[in-house]
């Protein structure tokens, strides 16, 4: 009988402490447009990849508020063919969704074989803003780092390649990135009294996301914390983990044309392929 894989967590885990925001800076704007496009390129080789091979990924966003998730997502999609992912932002549960297990609204969004499932907020809101704000009781929290790593664990077995991002801004960066959207019509929406009052607990969340690394970064879908106070670095970073980790034991060469098609194409059209 096959058993099923052992969860083993990373050690030391990953932790927010010590990180130095002077030093992920990339402050030419030249050299960020360049990088922009490689990755990007390279990331749309790493979708047609998956697309012909039937792989499956998931790629979950977690982070302060402010911390340019979307941003990040934005730029990862932007040369994507749209019908190769699905980006699923992830609010309050609904009254339907409390009387189930919280993973169960998850479980209808993995994604099809070929494609790619991009969670902004995730299941690791039981043990972040649920613990926090005491929305779930200390069992159910506790218990949730287990219910995880076997829900992951069993998705790893199952063939889907799970990526764990963490944008992490300092709380100097938060505050001006709140004054910027309160001051702009166009991003005043974004900020929320809820964003305020979550800052208020700045330690407590400190606290539940350590947690968090320590009992969820396993060696099959660890945790990686992307610096974000410099947004231009972030997001070439976040591209660069993605595509590094799913291009991982992944032939992401063309696949060869089909012989067939080719034939046909200069029988039918008299076309026939550049030797350029």
């Amino acid at each position: 009988m096959h058993q099923p894989s052992p969860v083993i967590l990373q050690s030391p885990p990953p932790t927010l402490s010590g990180i130095d925001f002077s030093a992920h800076v990339l402050a030419d704007k030249a050299q960020y447009f360049k990088q922009l496009k490689k990755w990007q390129k390279r990331m749309l080789h790493v979708q047609q990849a998956y697309y012909h091979q039937r792989k499956r990924a998931i790629l979950v966003f977690e982070g302060w508020d402010a911390s340019g998730k979307g941003g990040a997502i934005r730029r990862l999609t932007e040369k994507l063919d749209p019908r190769g992912f699905n980006v699923h932002p992830t609010g309050a549960p609904t009254p339907i969704d409390q009387s189930k297990h919280y993973l169960y609204r998850f479980q209808t969004r993995l994604p099809e074989a070929g494609t790619l499932a991009i969670f902004d907020r995730s299941w690791y809101g039981r043990v972040l803003v649920e613990r926090v704000e005491n929305f779930a009781s200390e069992s159910e929290w506790q218990r949730a780092y287990q219910e995880i790593n076997e829900y992951e664990r069993m998705l790893f077995d199952d063939d889907v390649r799970i990526i764990k991002i963490f944008m992490h801004i300092s709380q100097e960066e938060q505050l001006k990135r709140f004054k910027e959207r309160l001051n702009n019509p166009v991003k005043r929406w974004k900020l929320t009294s809820e964003d305020i009052r979550n800052r208020q607990r700045w330690d407590d969340y400190e606290s539940a996301i350590n947690d968090m690394f320590r009992f969820t970064s396993s060696e099959a879908a660890p945790w990686t914390i992307i610096p974000g106070d410099h947004k231009w670095y972030a997001r070439i970073e976040v591209l660069k983990t993605i595509v590094k980790a799913l291009s991982k034991n992944i032939d992401t060469t063309p696949p060869p044309v089909d012989p067939n098609v080719t034939r046909e194409a200069f029988t039918a059209l008299g076309i026939q392929i550049s030797d350029e």
